[in-house]
């Protein structure tokens, strides 16, 4: 069987090398899709294809993507979380050093010096001292949302010397393995802008983290304290950090938005979305999201999927595959199991996973099947959308 995939970026060759030419059809104009990869174009206001089976983010944010509408379609959304963790870890530790040392607001002053090199030497030394900064060793960073990037940021600052304390009351167990034994666990987010001289935000924008980074939680912070926001904009109230900026509560702010309140501040450094923008970062994604959906038009298997739950099952030869997604409503599994039996389908392996208000299905059958044991399958109350593999 042959795929179609469309594609609203260019994205990476080395992930597009992961499907093989003789089965898939790749471009940025196709028609009758069965999957789109993407990365931050805006799908909106578009009309996706009823063709469509899956789609594909090379990044770890879905807010361009129309996940909820999908949702409805049956459709897994894709996402490639901590294949860009080490970009935004490097940056981010870059920014503590930005913050501590002055460095861009120096390099603002040694680029303005006039005259010959006598007299930039006498202003480099007269000047110097408005830029006196601090080491970090000591200094306490608090890491908000403990995923792929903020496991990597924890830890890295923790090499520094750095104490480090870590809030997200919904991380992973293999997060938490990654994790080092010397970061503390903070009671709250009160607590942790209390005690940290830094704080840094990796979590995604959702109604709950929207203004997370409030004018409340800035004054808890030590005087002369900074934030680092390199998640998404609204997580940080913009007129809550100058604010903050001007009584001399924050020292600096650093993030990747830049806006026109934000940019000219001389305590504020913006720049310009480069968290995941390294090529390591980019195959990185486009490997992870190719090899996904791969498995998932080949196979059913759903893995990084940001609506759907994680569903694995190994292949059963000589068997038929059902993939099925359907609402968590009870008698899901008896409805379908019913109808296989009342063609003389016997289950060979059966896996469901539920999440929310939607559930995953993937059964390996025994004995002949057509099209219409499909399609009686498809008519069931509550089936989203059905494939035979």
């Amino acid at each position: 069987m042959s795929y179609r995939i469309l594609t609203l970026n260019n994205i990476s060759i080395r992930g597009l090398e992961r499907l093989p030419r003789d089965r898939y059809e790749v471009a940025s104009e196709i028609g009758k899709p069965d999957a789109i990869m993407l990365r931050s174009a805006d799908m909106h206001a578009m009309e996706i294809p009823e063709t469509v089976l899956a789609v594909a983010r090379a990044g770890a944010g879905t807010n361009n993507v129309p996940v909820a509408a999908l949702s409805k379609r049956g459709v897994p959304v894709f996402n490639a979380p901590g294949a860009n963790a080490n970009a935004v870890k490097e940056l981010v530790i870059a920014s503590l050093f930005l913050a501590a040392r002055n460095i861009c607001q120096a390099w603002d002053f040694a680029r303005s010096l006039l005259g010959d090199d006598k007299a930039i030497d006498l202003a480099t030394e007269k000047g110097k001292k408005t830029f006196a900064g601090f080491e970090l060793p000591g200094r306490v960073l608090g890491v908000v949302g403990l995923g792929a990037i903020g496991v990597e940021v924890a830890n890295a600052a923790e090499r520094l010397g750095m104490k480090v304390l870590g809030y997200d009351p919904q991380i992973t167990v293999r997060r938490a393995w990654q994790l080092s034994s010397s970061v503390e666990q903070a009671l709250s987010l009160d607590d942790l802008f209390t005690r940290a001289d830094f704080v840094t935000v990796h979590v995604p924008l959702a109604d709950g983290t929207r203004g997370l980074v409030n004018a409340a939680r800035l004054a808890l912070m030590r005087k002369g304290s900074t934030v680092l926001n390199f998640s998404r904009a609204p997580i940080v109230d913009d007129a809550a950090v100058l604010n903050a900026l001007e009584q001399g509560q924050l020292h600096a702010y650093i993030c990747d938005f830049p806006k026109n309140g934000l940019k000219d501040h001389p305590r504020v450094v913006t720049l310009p979305h480069l968290g995941a923008s390294t090529h390591e970062a980019e195959e990185n994604c486009a490997v992870m999201v190719a090899d996904t959906l791969r498995d998932f038009l080949e196979n059913g298997n759903v893995r990084n999927s940001v609506n759907f739950p994680e569903a694995v099952l190994p292949r059963i030869p000589g068997t038929a595959r059902f993939a099925i997604a359907n609402s968590n409503v009870p008698n899901m599994v008896g409805q379908i199991s019913t109808c296989l039996a009342g063609v003389k389908l016997n289950i060979a392996e059966l896996l469901n996973k539920s999440r929310g208000e939607l559930a995953y299905t993937l059964i390996d059958a025994e004995g002949p099947t057509d099209a219409s044991v499909l399609q009686r399958i498809q008519a069931i109350d509550g089936v989203l959308s059905a494939r035979l593999l």
